[in-house]
């Protein structure tokens, strides 16, 4: 379970006026909690937040019931996907994969079957051996996801990491990757600007708004709710 209480940070822009984020929400094992809300609402804001990237003024972060608000980032039991996957592009795929479990790249034969387990779930087995350069921005999204797999940490957090990618490539990797959360109890929480995102990816959604949760509800319930203004407005007319 991850768990979220009155989490409180302050931006200080240059103007000089300060922006205060307040962030209450919860997911459970095997969920993927999506994200949706207007840019600069405070969805990538709460994600460094939980990582350890930013500091908090004040707040809980409880991971199965252990406080890790004050941990360091490398200590948190959580790993992060991002939009651009940070991929190391001259080491190939199976070692930018192997840096999730271990650094040093020392590995067991467990670890190395446990890479190749998640690469073939991935449909990228047969491609150990190449570089980034020589992939395709999915499959290089789908690098990207293995190796977050293999780190087995409590909670998953994905800031837009599907956003470069056509519908069709969209669809199929949330498919995995809801399938792959399920599978090993992870609370993930996926951060998107497309509404449809959520609807293939969620059972329950959260609209962040100026830096809040506005709301938090099953997925079609919420893009439907017409009686809270700045969520008709995020929409439009979709």
């Amino acid at each position: 379970m991850l768990h979220i209480e009155q989490l409180k940070f302050v931006y200080h822009s240059q103007s000089g006026l300060n922006t205060e984020m307040l962030f209450n929400l919860s997911a459970a094992p095997g969920e993927i909690l999506s994200i949706i809300g207007p840019s600069g609402g405070g969805k990538s804001t709460l994600l460094n937040l939980i990582a350890g990237f930013l500091p908090a003024q004040s707040g809980i972060i409880r991971i199965d019931d252990k406080s890790v608000q004050n941990l360091g980032p490398a200590q948190r039991p959580l790993t992060m996907v991002f939009q651009q996957h940070n991929l190391f592009p001259h080491l190939d795929l199976f070692t930018n994969v192997a840096l999730g479990i271990n650094p040093s790249l020392k590995l067991t034969d467990d670890q190395q079957d446990e890479i190749h387990d998640a690469l073939k779930k991935l449909s990228l087995d047969g491609l150990e051996k190449r570089k980034p350069g020589q992939l395709s921005g999915g499959q290089r999204q789908r690098v990207a996801l293995a190796r977050a797999l293999v780190r087995r940490q409590k909670v998953l957090l994905l800031d837009e990491p599907f956003a470069a990618l056509g519908p069709a490539l969209r669809q199929e990797l949330i498919e995995i990757l809801k399938s792959l959360v399920e599978q090993k109890s992870m609370a993930a929480l996926l951060v998107s600007h497309q509404p449809e995102d959520a609807l293939l990816a969620s059972k329950r959604t959260a609209f962040i708004h100026q830096g809040k949760v506005c709301a938090i509800d099953e997925t079609s319930k919420l893009l439907n709710n017409t009686a809270e203004k700045a969520i008709r407005e995020y929409l439009g007319s979709v």
